[in-house]
């Protein structure tokens, strides 16, 4: 992580990166706890530690990744994703819209309102991604 990604990030967590965070995390924890929402459990716990330090790591599909389609790249990940934008992506991307906006006031908050558009884009279709640092 550059120096540059490492600032950034202490700084979104001082700001309410760690808010968003705990967020994903308890959509994470609410979803597991139904059984049948395991599989959008992983996928947003893996956002949550994005969400936690997004400067220097992109969400990217796994299929760019690997190169093939998995289970949530298919069909069976739209149905995922369409059952997730009703259940919780939306509310979670509305957090990061308002929060987007709050920031976009100020010249310094530029780059975290970008991040949490980033974030919100995810945060609607989640199932299918990988997190992977930015070098990649």
């Amino acid at each position: 992580m550059s120096p540059l990604s490492l600032l950034l990030n202490l700084l979104w967590i001082v700001l309410g990166g760690a808010q968003m965070a705990l967020a994903w995390l308890v959509a994470a924890v609410i979803m597991a706890i139904t059984i049948i929402g395991l599989p959008w459990a992983r996928a947003a716990f893996n956002i949550a530690v994005y969400t936690f330090l997004p400067f220097g790591t992109a969400a990217v599909s796994r299929t760019a990744v690997t190169g093939r389609e998995d289970i949530g790249t298919g069909p069976l990940g739209l149905i995922g994703n369409i059952i997730w934008l009703v259940l919780a992506g939306w509310w979670l991307a509305l957090g990061h819209l308002v929060a987007a906006v709050l920031f976009a006031i100020t010249i310094i908050g530029i780059p975290f309102a970008w991040a949490h558009l980033k974030l919100a884009g995810i945060a609607l279709w989640p199932i299918g991604k990988t997190i992977v640092p930015i070098d990649i």
